[in-house]
């Protein structure tokens, strides 16, 4: 029986994808980036696989937290003028202020919680900046069912790699067989359970193909949040 829920929250929890496109929306108008640019649409299909690019980069220490702010920006920005990193800086500070204060969740994911919290510890366990990860919670209602957070960027290890996952396990008092872990990122969250020897649950909304690799613990695939319940309950 499980006691302890380890729980990506970007995009799994937190509409990320949502909620950073009506910041980077806002801050397009604001900056008046669309002379470079035939839509918003069209700049967001240029700034969003960038980003995502350079999130598997940083999460595998490939490269700094600067070098993924400064480049998030830049590339996208190039079709315009070439922006200074002052400039640049202050294009994230605004946008990072912006996105910690949106208020989207994913489908089901405070329903989820609401019945996590009634048999289970809840730590969630995150790769993203530790100046915006406890707002996000905080402003979209998530906090409250949380018991514990880890943040790669505050024990220095990211996941997919063992060590952020022995620290939640840590610090939730749970021993390795009384945890699973919940995410929608193949790479981060379920290859790191993997290396953590943990099962899964693979959130996967977008239906991607399941990967073909060789997997030494369970992996239970999901296209809803509200399938998980049932999973839990199988195991009780």
């Amino acid at each position: 029986m499980y006691k302890t829920i380890l729980i990506d929250l970007d995009d799994t929890l937190w509409a990320t994808q949502q909620n950073n496109k009506e910041a980077i929306h806002q801050l397009y108008l604001e900056e008046g980036w669309a002379g470079g640019y035939a839509s918003f649409d069209h700049f967001w299909s240029v700034y969003w696989p960038s980003n995502e690019a350079l999130w598997h980069q940083y999460r595998h220490s490939e490269i700094t937290k600067y070098e993924l702010t400064i480049e998030r920006f830049r590339r996208p920005l190039e079709a315009i003028r070439h922006f200074t990193e002052e400039e640049i800086l202050r294009f994230n500070d605004r946008f990072l202020h912006l996105s910690s204060h949106k208020e989207g969740v994913v489908e089901g994911a405070i329903e989820l919680l609401q019945y996590l919290k009634t048999l289970y510890k809840v730590v969630v366990v995150s790769n993203g900046f530790t100046e915006v990860q406890r707002r996000k919670m905080e402003v979209s209602g998530i906090a409250p069912y949380i018991d514990a957070t880890v943040l790669s960027e505050e024990v220095g290890i990211s996941k997919p790699y063992k060590g952020i996952f022995d620290q939640a396990l840590s610090k939730s008092g749970t021993r390795r067989g009384e945890a699973i872990m919940i995410g929608d990122s193949w790479d981060a969250d379920i290859l790191g359970a993997q290396n953590a020897k943990l099962p899964s649950i693979w959130f996967n909304p977008e239906q991607l193909p399941f990967p073909e690799q060789s997997l030494r613990y369970p992996v239970t695939e999901v296209t809803r949040l509200d399938e998980i319940p049932a999973l839990l309950r199988q195991t009780i």
